[in-house]
Parts: structure tokens; sequence; C-alpha cells
């Protein structure tokens, strides 16, 4: 029972007791399978033309999220239902209404990237009875269309919305508490440890389990969402064992919403922590809604992002304004630091051996404070960070700046605070002139480098004009370009 990993796909029960740490979800389905209705695109989770939808069990409900089957690894699957598009049409078949309606609308033309559209859509369907406009264009952030263009496919997304048949037509409906049964009868009564070779992957069954494991195998590759790591193996061609999977882990999955702030286990989706998250701290939320699209916020964690140390990491700079406190565990205990002090050079963080990131604690700003965080990418949506900064201000009755956090991303081979510009600023009262003043201060404390995303010059502007962009906003200018539907 514990050397294979079993899970559902479509109808049939699948157990895989060979299978390669970083086979990919695509290659099984392509491959194995013959499922090519999923498509390879871009194989680095960007396109959307491999979505397909995972459903686990949690708190005793099933939920299914749409995913990018080419950097999903089979091991990430134990105990999940895994749907693709060939499941969709009636008993008859009939196609599905989502897939009627992309054909009602003309939403398709080549229609290579219509099956990850239409997965995209059905999940929404599941989970949004009426959604509006701005649901069904989040919902598609992460689908690519190169022919037919978007207004068609929303039209049906719309449409589809409008009349909706009876539960016993959807499949997922039709068959969800057998679904479920199945599932609970899949779990792991231990850790799961699958060797061909010298290939390894690793199932740990607990939070204890994995910290044994961790002690066993300090040099372990750690996944949770593998949003990261999927590239690794699909463009860098890295091979990596033994990996050790933790997104089923129930212990890691927690959000924990307190007066002063929330705790986040290392395990949560950018989606599931976006709900917590938005209401208390709107700007991190409109952050995170800018975070590669919706396959890949149900995939990639924030704690996955902090473990992972990377310099443009999207979470680690407004985390570090806030003042978050990180929790690392091994079989030795706890470990709290703030998490500015995890980040010690490029490619290295304060993780001792058998250790990992088991949740961070993101304080809440005062009512007196204003907090903010930019993203400066090439294109809005689904984009690498080339700057990231956030602020976090404190001002006194006149005025004056009595504490002020800056942190940025993309500016230093870490995530990095402008200390030498917060002295400039603390002390002084908030005006314009002060802000000027304080501009050639970033010249100390970064010197960012040219790559392709950006130059060294335009990266060090940009974070002297963010500066800018902060005050002009907190006096009163408008915090960004508003689209005509939403000021209408």
């Amino acid at each position: 029972m514990n050397d294979s990993i079993r899970f559902i796909l479509n109808g049939e029960n699948i157990a895989l007791t060979e299978v390669g740490p970083t086979e990919t979800l695509l290659d099984f389905l392509r491959l194995r399978r013959r499922l090519t209705g999923t498509k390879e695109g871009c194989a680095e989770g960007d396109c959307g033309a491999c979505t397909v939808l995972v459903g686990r069990l949690a708190d005793g409900k099933l939920a299914y999220e749409s995913v990018n089957a080419c950097i999903r690894f089979m091991g990430s699957l134990h105990a999940t239902h895994v749907v693709t598009v060939e499941h969709l049409a009636g008993r008859d078949g009939a196609l599905h209404p989502v897939q009627q309606a992309l054909v009602d609308c003309h939403g398709s033309q080549c229609g290579f990237c219509t099956p990850g559209f239409v997965m995209s859509l059905y999940g929404l369907w599941l989970t949004k009875e009426k959604p509006g406009r701005r649901e069904i264009e989040k919902a598609l952030q992460g689908n690519l269309c190169r022919c037919t263009g978007y207004e068609p496919i929303v039209k049906a997304a719309e449409q589809v919305s409008l009349t909706r048949p009876s539960a016993l037509f959807d499949p997922l409906e039709r068959t969800r508490s057998e679904i479920i049964a199945r599932l609970w009868a899949m779990q792991a009564s231990g850790t799961i440890r699958i060797a061909n070779g010298e290939d390894r992957l690793i199932v740990p069954a607990s939070l204890q389990a994995m910290a044994e494991v961790l002690a066993e195998e300090p040099d372990a590759t750690v996944i949770a969402g593998s949003t990261d790591v999927g590239l690794w193996v699909t463009k860098q061609m890295r091979r990596l064992s033994p990996v050790v999977f933790i997104n089923h882990l129930s212990e890691l999955q927690s959000v924990a919403e307190a007066e002063d702030g929330v705790t986040i286990g290392a395990g949560v989706s950018y989606s599931r922590a976006f709900e917590a998250i938005a209401r208390k701290i709107p700007a991190l939320g409109q952050l995170i809604d800018r975070i590669g699209g919706e396959q890949v916020r149900n995939m990639g964690t924030i704690g996955g992002n902090i473990a992972n140390g990377s310099p443009i990491g999207d979470s680690p700079p407004p985390l570090i304004a806030l003042g978050a406190t990180l929790t690392l565990r091994s079989l030795e205990g706890q470990r709290k630091m703030p998490l500015e002090d995890f980040f010690i050079a490029y490619g290295k963080q304060d993780r001792r051996p058998g250790e990992f990131v088991e949740s961070v604690f993101v304080p809440y700003p005062k009512t007196t404070s204003r907090f903010a965080a930019y993203k400066i990418t090439k294109r809005r949506d689904e984009d690498i960070t080339a700057v990231l900064g956030a602020f976090l201000l404190t001002l006194d009755e006149a005025e004056v700046v009595t504490d002020i956090c800056i942190a940025f991303g993309g500016m230093a081979a870490t995530p990095k605070r402008a200390r030498t510009v917060e002295a400039e600023l603390i002390g002084k009262p908030w005006t314009e002139a002060t802000i000027e003043a304080a501009r050639p201060a970033f010249d100390a404390d970064y010197q960012p480098l040219t790559d392709w995303r950006a130059t060294a010059e335009y990266r060090q502007l940009t974070a002297k004009n963010l500066l800018t962009r902060f005050y002009l906003e907190t006096v009163g200018a408008p915090a960004e370009l508003k689209r005509f539907e939403e000021v209408a």
C-alpha cells in the first residue's frame, strides 16, 4: 500500500509502482495513456494548453482546481482525482455546456489551445454559478490564444452561466459522493517510497515523518507546488533525486487568522491564501492576483516561494516590509526568525540540514500605517518580475516619518531592504522635498544587474520612481489607471 502512487484518472483507479520523481502529469497523460486532448505548448506553466483539473479532499470536502500538467509531477498526485478534457462529454457523447458554448460563440480556430480553455472555464463553472467579467478574466489569466482573440471565449463563459442543466448531467457532480469515498480509501497509511535505480521519490505520511525523512535525506529536493522546480526539469533538464512531495500534508495547509496577523502554512497555495490576505491587506491581495495565472496560483505556495530564495520571488519583499516572521522545523523542533534574516546570499538561505519552512506569520498593517506593493513587468499578467518594491509607512500627527520599511526584489542577489533610504526618511517630514532628497540613497543600497528582463539603469531608476509613486499615492494621487468599465 505504501509503494505506489494511487489516484483516480477520470473514472479509473490508477496505481503506479514505477514512476520517476520528475515524471510530469502531461507526459503520463499523453505518452502512457494516449489522452492527447491535453496539449504541450510552453512546458513552463505559461500558456495553459495543458490545463487539467485536480480534485483533492480538504476538510472532508472535494475541491477541484485547474493546474498545469506540464509542470505537475506524478508524485504530487496521490489520493487525487485527475480530470482531463476527455471526461467532460455526456453519457450519450453530447458536448458539455462549456464546450458547446465555445462552439456557439466561435471561441476556437486552430483548436490547439481550446482544451486548456475548456478546462479552465470548466473549473470556473464548477465553483461560480454566475461569474462576472472580472472573475472570468481572472480564471483565464493562465490561458493564451494566438489566433481567436479572447472576446469570443469570454462570451462563451458568460453564455454558459445563463442556463445550467441538471447536476446529474455533469460528470463530476454526478459522481462526487463516489469519488470522495474512493479517495478516502486511497489515503496512505504510511510514508510512500518508490525507487527505480538512483531515482527515488518520497511522500511522507505526516509532518513528523517529513522531519524524519529530511533528517535522513538533508539534500533532498522538497516540492510543494513545483511551479519553479518544474522548470528545472522541463527547461534545464535537471535530474532530481530524491524528491520529497509535501503538498498533501494537512499540517502545512492551515490559514490561522488572529487579531494581529495571519499564519500561513508552507503548503498553502496562493489561491487558498488569497481570501484571508486580500481582506486584511488589499494591496498584497492585488499582488497575488498578478502571480502567474490561475493554474500557477492553484499550485504555487507562499512557503515554497520563500524557501526557493529567488531574488525575484514575488512574496518576500512585501512580507519583509510587513515584518513577517518565518518558522522553520526539523527533528530538533521549531526555529523562528524575521523573514529578512532568512536570505543570506544568492542561492543561500539560513536553513540548517534537515530543516524546512513550516509557516510564515504576516502581521496586519496598523490602521495608521500605509502599505503598498508594486510589481514591474513587461506585461501586466503572467510575467516574471523585473522589479518589485514594497513600502510600509508610519507617520505621526505632524506628518513626520516615525517608521518606514522598504524592501525590493530584483535589485540584489536576495530580497533586500533599502536601509540607507529608510534612514534618510525617518524623522523627516513626509514631503516631496524629503522624497527627492532621499532618492540618491538608493545608489548606496542597490547595485542591480542587467539581464533580459531589465537593465541595471532601468531597475535603479524604477526603484527611485516607485518611492515617488508611493509618496504621491499617500497624498491623494490615483493609485493606478482604471479601465473604462471600472469607472463608468
